[in-house]
């Protein structure tokens, strides 16, 4: 099989689809490899200068990102284009990916036999770590927050953090907040994942029934807020209404 691998085409999307090492293990398997010019790896694979050789003559495409509007006319019948699709974000995708016939592999969707998700897992754990810092970055003067340090210091409260949903995002968010020191709320509807929660992580991790009167306590006395909730192929849900956001930011400082 001859295996295409594209440069990323989405604004800051600087990661690629396959290392070095992963493009010398599939040659070995006797398939091809074609790598679009500038999109930073070689190993044996062959060098080529636009996306659209590649959709041209590659039976499996590699991606990180969903495909644009521009390379939508590109995607062929029965070819397989492989990526993080996120389909229930984007009904044009979804239909132009219907349109062209082409074999769709979403990273997001692909399961183990016991319902876990080894490729979106990495994504998971690396969001769940930068929400954290993000956040932490934006509750400083100098990006328009309040000027709260998350882990306090002596004589001064810690932030707190309330993060909805325990599983790999939440977690990771958790870990980064508690490690930090500030006060975290892991919030969770599985009662299950909550005992397990409660017992591996840090003592300044308070884990939560979540509902919505939950929340919207808590939010009243946050500042920072992590939505980690997956639902498998489907938009994340709105857990935050505008006037409960309103209403927490009047509280009195």
């Amino acid at each position: 099989m001859r295996i295409g691998v594209l440069k990323e085409i989405k604004t800051k999307e600087n990661r690629v689809a396959m290392t070095p090492g992963g493009v010398e293990q599939i040659i070995s398997c006797g398939n091809d490899v074609m790598v679009e010019n500038a999109a930073g790896i070689k190993a044996g694979a062959k060098i080529v200068h636009s996306n659209k050789e590649i959709y041209q003559n590659c039976k499996m495409i590699m991606k990180v990102k969903e495909p644009l509007p521009i390379e939508y006319p590109l995607m062929q019948k029965g070819q397989i284009v492989f990526t993080y699709f996120h389909f229930a974000a984007s009904a044009e995708l979804t239909q132009a990916v219907i349109d062209s016939k082409c074999i769709a592999i979403a990273y997001e969707t692909v399961e183990r036999d016991n319902g876990s998700l080894p490729l979106l897992t990495p994504m998971s754990e690396i969001a769940g770590k930068m929400s954290i810092q993000e956040g932490a970055k934006y509750l400083e003067n100098t990006f328009g927050g309040k000027g709260i340090l998350l882990g306090g210091v002596p004589g001064v409260d810690p932030g707190t953090v309330v993060i909805i949903g325990g599983g790999i995002v939440g977690t990771n968010a958790a870990k980064m907040a508690c490690g930090l020191g500030a006060k975290v709320y892991l919030l969770d509807t599985d009662l299950d994942r909550l005992r397990y929660l409660s017992d591996v992580m840090p003592q300044n991790c308070f884990t939560l029934m979540s509902s919505p009167a939950t929340i919207r306590r808590l939010i009243k006395e946050a500042d920072l807020v992590v939505g980690a909730v997956l639902i498998h192929s489907s938009k994340k849900p709105i857990w935050l209404s505008a006037r409960s956001l309103f209403t927490a930011q009047k509280r009195p400082d």
